[in-house]
């Protein structure tokens, strides 16, 4: 009885450990014709590919780079293949589990405690949120927006003073859970925000003529996923009927041309875009708070990573959206603004043609439910370090984005009705 015991418990001790990324390689290739990007397609069909850039395998067009995560096992063949077509490639990242672990290059003062200059996993960042209402009880106020699906805490932080009437800005990171950096900035832009409060032109007086609605991690089950099981996990955790496979994109999940690629309706699949719009509990949850508050939120903004974009509708067709001017020029500026601080390039329109399609899109349907402003951030890197950027990465890039969005929330104090 004590054997079988002992294996139960090896067992169960197996079947929690992290996957690990031994050798896995990460190639970029840019295939320059049709021909070539037929060669990807079919070596996609053949061998499990995860696709960094685009998202998926059907986005991929002739003269496209293409940035892909590939097993130790299957890299030899993927190489022979590329090789043989002629195409030109690259290996970004040559072992994985490497640069996983080399991500963590800042070195804690209090260990165990939040840092802004490191990754905090999910008890950390809950704690700090009550640590920053704690420290500014008349500036930021927490909000239970809903819970995950494995009954986890969506929480909103509000920041601004309370005054009906004010316009608002909605902000949300970590929709997709490997996209760490961008938790990181949200946490970040709370700090900054109300530490500079008083001492900081630009903010004292944004956040006395505004709100800020702060949602520090939307995917909050595949962010604790990706700490504790899977690193470059993506979707949220919820179950589907009739398959073992597990999660929705929930970029995906919105109602806004929902569904539209037919080739995603595969729960296996990364970009799987759920049962319905909404069908997700994270999802509606959002939707539901941000039509309660649809009076004062003026401008919605999304934060994900990578590539070093700034992106405006729309994502579902290629048809402009009719302040298309107004969005290109604040985009620009904003891109400039950004680059002012580190010189970081970052390129900026809309989703479609700027990044690659997409359909269920957050920042399509706010745009559609009559928010105009809606951009979304691509941070760093452009591919080099991809999901994996270093934490002594994470302070540039917080002060270049805040330099960004300050400059958004300023046009829309002034130009949103």
């Amino acid at each position: 009885m004590r054997l079988i015991l002992q294996v139960v418990l090896i067992t169960a001790t197996l079947a929690r450990a992290p996957v690990r990324f031994d050798r896995h390689k990460v190639f970029r290739v840019k295939p320059q014709d049709e021909t070539q990007a037929e060669v990807i397609t079919h070596l996609a069909k053949t061998n499990e590919l995860d696709f960094w850039y685009p998202d998926t395998i059907h986005h991929v067009a002739a003269n496209m780079t293409v940035d892909f995560r590939v097993s130790e096992k299957e890299s030899p063949s993927i190489q022979a293949a590329l090789d043989q077509s002629k195409m030109h490639y690259e290996v970004l990242i040559h072992d994985l589990q490497e640069e996983i672990e080399k991500q963590f290059d800042v070195k804690e003062d209090s260990p165990g405690r939040h840092s802004y200059a490191k990754y905090n996993n999910w008890d950390k960042i809950v704690a700090w949120t009550e640590k920053m209402v704690k420290k500014r009880p008349e500036m930021v106020s927490r909000i239970k927006i809903g819970s995950t699906i494995e009954d986890n805490p969506l929480y909103v932080l509000k920041i601004g003073k309370e005054h009906k009437g004010r316009k608002a800005i909605f902000m949300d990171c970590g929709i997709h859970a490997r996209e760490w950096v961008s938790p990181a900035f949200c946490q970040w832009f709370v700090y900054q925000a109300t530490k500079s409060y008083g001492k900081n032109k630009i903010m004292t007086k944004l956040l006395d003529q505004m709100n800020f609605y702060v949602l520090p991690v939307f995917n909050v089950d595949g962010y604790i996923w990706s700490w504790t099981q899977n690193r470059m996990w993506r979707k949220n955790r919820s179950k589907h009927h009739n398959s073992t496979c597990i999660g929705t994109d929930l970029n995906r999940n919105f109602d806004a041309s929902w569904g539209a690629s037919q080739s995603s309706h595969n729960p296996c699949k990364e970009t799987y875009p759920g049962t319905a719009p909404e069908s997700e509990k994270e999802t509606a949850a959002v939707a539901d708070f941000i039509r309660s508050h649809l009076e004062s939120i003026k401008a919605y903004l999304t934060f994900h990573s990578y590539s070093q974009m700034l992106l405006f509708p729309y994502g579902y067709t290629s048809k402009l959206p009719p302040n298309y001017q107004e969005l290109d020029k604040v985009a620009k500026i904003g891109a400039e603004a950004l680059s002012s601080r580190y010189e970081a390039h970052y390129i900026y329109g809309p989703i479609a043609s700027t990044i690659y399609p997409t359909s269920g899109s957050s920042l399509d349907w706010a745009y559609e439910l009559g928010i105009k402003y809606t951009f979304a951030f691509e941070l760093r890197d452009r591919g080099k370090f991809g999901f994996l950027l270093p934490e002594s990465r994470i302070k540039p890039t917080c002060k270049e984005t805040m330099l960004a969005v300050k400059f958004i929330a300023k046009y829309i104090l002034r130009n949103a009705s």
